[in-house]
């Protein structure tokens, strides 16, 4: 039975083609959104040659291919005559946290492996500077960060044209309107702004009306997401008022200069405040107590990252820094990503695919060297029960070494190499809260996940 063959059994055996509500990929799986999954033939599925393996997960059917899911996915969209244009049908059962972290996990399964490439480098380029093997000033440090940093700085644009995938939309229009929010003008005056230089604006005003605020979108995630959400639902309507002798020129044009607008004006400024909300309420909390903010701290960080947000703990350190010498809340950070990494690593262990488990070891590692998007959008967002314990232990994690008082007095990348800048007072309780998120997150993931739910 060749490729073809059985792409059309796939069809066939999850209900045929009405029975398919949405199909998209991760690095590995084929992922069905279905109308019914009771329509489901997971037994023939699994039987069929070059299926690895098939399951109901998280109110998706997954069929395991390996590395040669894109190709199966491409043929099927053939077969299919193209991608599913229905509006997606919410299951009664599907919370709205389901349908977010299955919407993150669709938009970032097709990215993870250039995340994870870029962020095995830089951890490993921040572990050798941490170790004085290279100079963090050399020409060579600079040369390794930006193979490394430009994945993360320029996400918006991978993600625009993975969200467009997703929102069923068009590629080239989303990555322009990524374009958009990346553009030098407004990242060079949201710099000149945060500099305070003279002569820096807060806004642009669109023929002295509609302000487009001043805003830094590099490495963001909420604004350019749903931004291409707007406009898929933008294209759509533009498409279906114009008329067809003018749909070719002036319906690209009109969808992008209103998407464009709805991105500046609304969406974008609406996450990045979502951010700032989220550092203003964390400054509350020392104000409260460290082991509190801790608790608190922990608990946000896992779900900061997913949404991007986390970016907004980073002026808060710098800040912590340059008033008082050192900062406690960067040490909280480290405790979350150690504890991504121990569930990560728990779900490798009990993973009983080849394929999936080197996949997860490579997004253990990354998330080990401090880089955890691999870890948290390519396993953990699969794997609800494993996020909760990660999220878990970093809480409990976090309070413990803001009970002792473990503080960090240089800004470093939450890294397992970043144990010798704690060397000190507090060396000790930074080592033990190191080894509690790990062991704790590791534990809780092997019990709460089970061997049974990964195949």
């Amino acid at each position: 039975m060749g490729t073809q063959e059985a792409i059309n059994n796939i069809i066939r055996l999850v209900g045929g083609q009405d029975n398919i509500n949405n199909v998209w990929h991760c690095m590995t799986r084929l992922r069905f959104d279905l109308v019914d999954d009771n329509k489901v033939d997971q037994g023939a599925i699994k039987a069929l040659p070059g299926v690895l393996g098939a399951q109901l997960q998280s109110d998706q059917f997954q069929i395991v291919i390996g590395p040669k899911v894109n190709s199966w996915y491409e043929q099927m969209l053939t077969v299919l005559g193209k991608a599913p244009q229905g509006e997606t049908h919410i299951k009664g059962r599907k919370s709205l946290v389901s349908m977010f972290m299955d919407t993150v996990s669709g938009v970032f399964g097709p990215i993870v492996p250039a995340i994870a490439g870029a962020g095995m480098i830089k951890g490993l380029l921040a572990g050798l500077i941490a170790l004085k093997v290279v100079s963090a000033k050399s020409d060579t440090v600079v040369v390794i960060d930006l193979i490394a940093s430009g994945v993360f700085y320029f996400l918006p644009f991978f993600l625009a044209v993975s969200a467009a995938k997703i929102f069923k939309t068009n590629e080239y229009l989303a990555a322009a309107v990524a374009a958009c929010l990346m553009y030098p003008s407004l990242i060079d005056a949201a710099k000149a702004l945060a500099a305070h230089q003279e002569g820096a604006v807060s806004a642009f005003w669109l023929l002295n009306t509609l302000p487009v605020s001043v805003f830094n979108y590099a490495s963001s995630v909420i604004p350019v997401i749903f931004s291409i959400l707007a406009l898929s639902y933008i294209h759509r309507w533009v498409d279906r008022i114009m008329p067809d002798v003018l749909k070719t020129v002036f319906t690209p044009t009109l969808t992008l200069f209103l998407g464009a607008l709805a991105a500046l004006v609304i969406i974008g400024p609406i996450g990045i405040w979502l951010g700032k909300a989220l550092a203003f309420f964390i400054q509350g909390l020392f104000g409260i107590s460290a082991s509190f903010a801790g608790l608190v701290v922990g608990a946000i960080r896992p779900v900061a990252i997913l949404t991007g947000m986390h970016h907004a703990m980073t002026p808060i350190a710098l800040q912590n820094f340059s008033e008082h010498g050192y900062d406690m809340l960067m040490p909280m950070m480290f405790m979350a990503n150690m504890a991504i990494a121990g569930s990560t690593f728990a779900i490798w262990r009990i993973s009983k695919n080849r394929q999936e488990r080197t996949v997860t070891l490579s997004a253990a590692i990354s998330a080990l060297l401090g880089i955890t998007e691999p870890a948290l959008f390519g396993v953990l967002t699969r794997y609800k029960k494993a996020f909760i314990a990660a999220t878990v232990a970093s809480s409990l994690a976090s309070a413990f070494i803001a009970f002792f008082g473990v503080r960090l007095y240089g800004y470093i990348l939450s890294s397992i190499f970043s144990l010798p800048a704690y060397i000190g007072p507090y060396f000790v309780f930074a080592l033990s809260g190191v080894a509690m998120a790990l062991v704790l997150s590791f534990l809780l993931t092997t019990v709460l996940v089970g061997k049974d739910a990964v195949e």
